[in-house]
């Protein structure tokens, strides 16, 4: 069998290749080893975002007496979370989606083939892949082929890791049970969501991160704010501090998972349950060198790719995850798309120049409670390039967040000393549907002077991005003068 485009994986950056390639013309075959939809619609994304919901109405709900509503008896008032109805919720929305994805697929006449698919060699015309399926192994012809493998969960060589009740990020989204004591390791998005979704369900969480502080890809502002929120609910935050092994030993009280954590400082805690969460790595399996002679080039375990998502074997190209640009499902819908696009131009299915993956302002999210979102530069890093303007508008100030009942956090924009916006970062109500309003601007290259002269309504915490504007200026009504 011969195709005009291959594509390896079927998480966000395979699927979307594969349906954008068919929707140009081209003869499209999918190879996914696992579940359709990948990391994020099965491991990642969605069924985090499901626990976060369930237990952003838990914190709701405990603090529901604040606005005059009795809930049961008691103050706070006693709430109980059925794992078994948590984790059935979620994996009916985890079911509903990857479902649609292949629907979506079948629509647009890409086949699917179930198996392990890796690029191996060349062929006449273009390449071989070899899927290694269930009951035989299958070796088909592409003109082109699309490397979209994705990412694995990162390990580290620490002794204790493999012991019972040590989990990763894909087993405790199935957990049965609430810890009374959970130890994240790695204070990274997953780490921090994660720990506020068993913080409000209960569990006495402690979260140990290498790095000085927890979020350290955000603004500095930004990942204190998220400290000082996890630490007033009664987290302990070890930060700065790496791990020196895990042991496991009866605790004495009832307690026999009881698992003891050793801290490079050698201090100790003592956790029911470990969730290791350091971050993620590509998975090179599809791009291993094959009897065919094919070298894909790589650079500290990712595929190098140039701008237009090619690597360096030229047809070969490798959107998303696995080209580690930037580890982000939306980052890699559109590196798929740029892929595609590319693709099929070299094939002459399509007419036009090559497409881009614009990746400068992607936005990024935290979606803890509040939540917390950024696009651009940190302070930190724009004050490397250039003198900036800062501007930051309080949400204890801001008429639809106090309304609301959810005051804390800020808006922060920072420009350049001509007014091109160089980030934005938001900590609070609706940051991760805010920030996608300053990623578009940043995009169109509006600048500081014109975002402070859009009128937003009232009341709503997206005005607090204009005032933020304003400020970076000078002129925010609803804040003192500078001086």
């Amino acid at each position: 069998m011969e195709y005009d485009i291959a594509v390896i994986g079927g998480g966000p950056a395979g699927y979307t290749a594969a349906i954008k390639a068919a929707r140009l013309g081209a003869k499209t075959v999918l190879v996914e080893k696992d579940e359709l939809g990948g990391t994020c619609l099965n491991r990642g994304c969605i069924p985090t975002k499901a626990l976060l919901k369930t237990a952003e109405l838990v914190h709701e709900i405990l603090g529901a007496a604040e606005r005059g509503i009795v809930v049961g008896g008691g103050s706070p008032p006693a709430v109980s979370v059925d794992m078994d109805a948590v984790i059935k919720e979620k994996n009916r929305v985890v079911k509903k989606l990857t479902s649609g994805v292949g629907a979506l697929l079948k629509s647009n006449g890409v086949e699917v083939i179930k198996g392990e698919g890796k690029l191996a060699g060349a062929g006449t015309p273009g390449f071989n892949v070899a899927v290694q399926t269930q009951n035989a192994e299958r070796v088909f012809s592409a003109k082109k082929v699309i490397l979209a493998g994705g990412s694995v969960t990162a390990k580290l060589p620490i002794p204790g890791l493999d012991l019972p009740g040590v989990l990763g990020s894909t087993e405790i989204l199935d957990i049965k049970e609430i810890p009374p004591r959970l130890a994240v390791i790695g204070g990274g998005v997953i780490g921090v969501e994660m720990a506020m979704v068993f913080q409000a369900f209960g569990s006495k969480v402690s979260i140990i991160e290498a790095l000085p502080e927890i979020l350290p890809l955000m603004d500095g502002e930004a990942s204190s704010f998220v400290h000082s929120i996890l630490a007033k609910r009664g987290a302990d935050i070890y930060t700065g501090t790496g791990l020196q092994k895990i042991e496991k030993k009866d605790s004495g009280n009832g307690r026999d998972s009881a698992l003891t954590l050793v801290l490079a400082d050698g201090k100790t805690l003592e956790a029911d349950k470990v969730l290791v969460s350091i971050g993620r790595t590509a998975d090179l399996s599809s791009a291993a060198p094959s009897a065919g002679g094919l070298s894909v080039q790589t650079d500290k375990g990712k595929v190098v790719v140039n701008d237009y998502m090619e690597s360096s074997v030229p047809g070969v190209f490798a959107p998303g995850d696995i080209n580690g640009k930037k580890m982000l499902a939306h980052a890699a819908f559109g590196m798929a798309e740029a892929a595609a696009e590319n693709a099929a131009v070299q094939l002459g299915i399509v007419q036009g120049g090559l497409k881009k993956a614009e990746l400068d302002y992607i936005p990024q999210v935290v979606y803890s409670f509040p939540e917390a979102a950024s696009a651009g530069l940190t302070q930190a890093d724009a004050e490397k390039q250039e003198q900036v303007l800062v501007g930051k508008f309080p949400l204890t100030i801001n008429g639809r967040a106090l309304a609301s009942g959810n005051p804390g956090g800020f808006v922060k924009v920072i420009a350049g000393k001509y007014g091109k916006i160089l980030g934005v970062h938001i900590v609070g109500q609706g940051a991760s549907e805010i920030i996608n309003e300053a990623a578009a601007l940043m995009a169109m290259e509006i600048t500081v002077y014109e975002l402070a002269d859009i009128i937003h309504a009232h009341p709503t915490v997206s005005e607090a991005l204009m005032e933020a504007a304003a400020d970076a200026l000078g002129r925010s009504i609803h804040l003192p003068p500078k001086k």
